[in-house]
């Protein structure tokens, strides 16, 4: 009895869950169409064995029924990096003959980001993208049944497809540019403790101070506002002198530029300063500001890349990992003696 039970409850998505494939190729294995891999019907045969799948029509029909839509989830508010990545994966996306369909959100409550993702799949989306940087956005929809593949844009996470930027060592490089000018005393200005972008960069800070046997003090925690950095600025001038500064992002660098010329302390005379992104106002700060490039165009394109080989049940594509460029600008210097 308990086995005829499961048998009714098991769905072809329990089947793909369990042989790590799209609902689509179950359908195609069940069709027994060609373009399967063997040891891939292979796996889905087994499955479908485990779970006593009895398929319906409606489940063998699935795979002529595609829709060609991805879904996409963007959280948080509108700034270069995550906005730039999408309209990317978008480019990306419509070059492949795919329509993206986006869900955007300001507050990421976990209420809203289930709403989200069941309107997308009440849509019949054959994928959904999750772009973000906080880990409890991330966490939600890892928790969630989806019944479609699922890829982060996300610099941690274990256990899903995923792609990023390589945040740690973009610090350390951002650091040890700060070392080689000279600078011992290299502050910095975090971006929230719930980002991980954020504590990504507070790793290689450390680290990168580390190594050079230098004090990493605690990091003052912003919200990636110019605000924040000004704040912050205020904040780390009260507290004594420095001669360098790494910001979590090029607007709270900003901030900071904007504390030290009011209290007239020069930059990068007396103290320098590194931002992260490369937004394209960082050239024309006064001074232009140092800054980590990073390529969120090629990010978005990679998403697009991996999404693609998932849905099409090929070993998904390690893009390279890529780590963002230092370029050097007015806002460094050595420290005066």
């Amino acid at each position: 009895m308990i086995e005829e039970e499961r048998a009714k409850a098991a769905t072809i998505f329990d089947v793909a869950r369990l042989a790590g494939v799209s609902h689509q190729t179950v359908s195609r294995v069940l069709n027994d169409l060609p373009n399967v891999r063997p040891a891939t019907r292979e796996r889905v045969e087994r499955a479908i064995k485990q779970l006593r799948y009895i398929p319906s029509p409606a489940a063998r029909a699935l795979v002529t029924r595609r829709s060609r839509t991805i879904g996409l989830i963007t959280t948080g508010a509108p700034d270069h990096g995550p906005t730039t990545t999408a309209l990317y994966f978008n480019e990306a996306a419509r070059e492949e003959r795919y329509a993206v369909i986006m869900a955007s959100l300001l507050l990421a409550d976990p209420a809203a980001l289930r709403q989200a993702a069941e309107v997308l799949v009440r849509q019949n989306v054959e994928a959904i993208v999750l772009i973000t940087s906080n880990r409890s956005t991330l966490g939600v929809l890892q928790a969630m049944e989806l019944g479609v593949p699922f890829l982060a844009v996300v610099s941690q996470g274990s256990g899903l497809h995923r792609v990023h930027l390589d945040q740690y060592q973009g610090a350390r490089r951002a650091v040890r540019h700060l070392t080689d000018l000279g600078h011992r005393d290299i502050r910095h200005i975090a971006g929230p403790i719930d980002s991980m972008d954020a504590l990504e960069r507070i790793r290689g800070w450390r680290d990168a101070l580390g190594e050079n046997g230098l004090v990493a003090h605690e990091p003052i925690i912003g919200d990636w506002s110019a605000a924040s950095g000004y704040a912050a600025g205020q904040r780390m001038l009260a507290e004594g002198a420095f001669t360098a500064a790494f910001c979590g992002n090029d607007q709270m660098a900003l901030g900071l530029i904007h504390a030290l010329t009011e209290a007239h302390r020069a930059v990068p005379d007396q103290v320098s300063v590194v931002g992260f992104d490369d937004i394209p106002e960082a050239a024309h700060f006064s001074p232009p500001l140092t800054t980590m490039h990073q390529d969120f165009a090629q990010l978005g394109r990679d998403a697009m890349e991996v999404m693609l080989a998932v849905l099409r049940d090929e070993q998904s594509p390690n893009p390279l990992l890529r780590v963002p460029q230092l370029v050097v600008r007015g806002s460094t210097a050595p420290p005066r003696p």
